[in-house]
């Protein structure tokens, strides 16, 4: 499965938001507070077009979960034939994603590092072991990491060194390497800076 692999710096400072969450980023924001480019210094964001704005918020949940262009399209159409505020519905489907489900839990530093941590079979749910990150979990499934991944110095260090405190609709069990999908996450669980509502009004076009 493809994703984005080039400079996460650059992407952040297009989209003025710390969109990985590394420090690198921040970094790299208060040195150049403007977006990348021969006229990054000249633009100014505040006469940014409607369409502009409205672009820029589905990259940021874009790349911040880690999705392609085609991925983001049909879950943008799953969630508006589903019953609901159709943007919302596109975050819940967003947060449930096993890769970040992952993160959520603390167990990994940047949801890039959950979606490895996926992808190479460290993690099970209701007891069998998945590695497709997509993965959607549901209310009262069971997500926990293998025993021997336990061990493992970048879980242990994410969970001892970051402390991430589980969202309310995560519900955290044995020492914290097992977690149970309590309810289904509220918009107000979300704490990820997306303006939700342009990105339907940028699909509804």
């Amino acid at each position: 499965m493809s994703r984005y692999t080039g400079p996460k710096a650059r992407v952040s400072r297009r989209l003025g938001a710390n969109i990985w969450g590394t420090q690198g980023e921040n970094k790299a924001m208060e040195k150049r507070p403007y977006p990348p480019g021969e006229h990054g210094r000249t633009r100014r964001r505040g006469n940014a077009s409607e369409y502009l704005l409205q672009l820029q918020e589905k990259q940021k949940a874009r790349f911040s979960y880690g999705l392609t262009e085609r991925q983001f399209r049909n879950l943008y159409k799953e969630a508006s034939r589903k019953e609901g505020v159709t943007g919302e519905n596109m975050l819940r489907f967003l947060e449930l994603r096993l890769d970040n489900v992952v993160y959520r839990a603390g167990w990994a530093a940047t949801r890039p590092q959950a979606r490895q941590f996926v992808s190479h079979g460290h993690v099970k749910v209701n007891g069998k072991r998945v590695d497709i990150p997509s993965y959607r979990v549901r209310k009262g499934d069971v997500v926990e990491l293998k025993d021997k991944s336990r061990e493992m110095v970048t879980v242990t260090w994410n969970l001892d060194v970051l402390g991430r405190t589980p969202p309310p609709w995560i519900e955290a069990a044995d020492g914290g390497f097992q977690i149970t999908v309590r309810e289904l996450p509220l918009r107000e669980h979300i704490d990820v800076p997306v303006r939700e509502q342009l990105i339907v009004e940028l699909y509804s076009k």
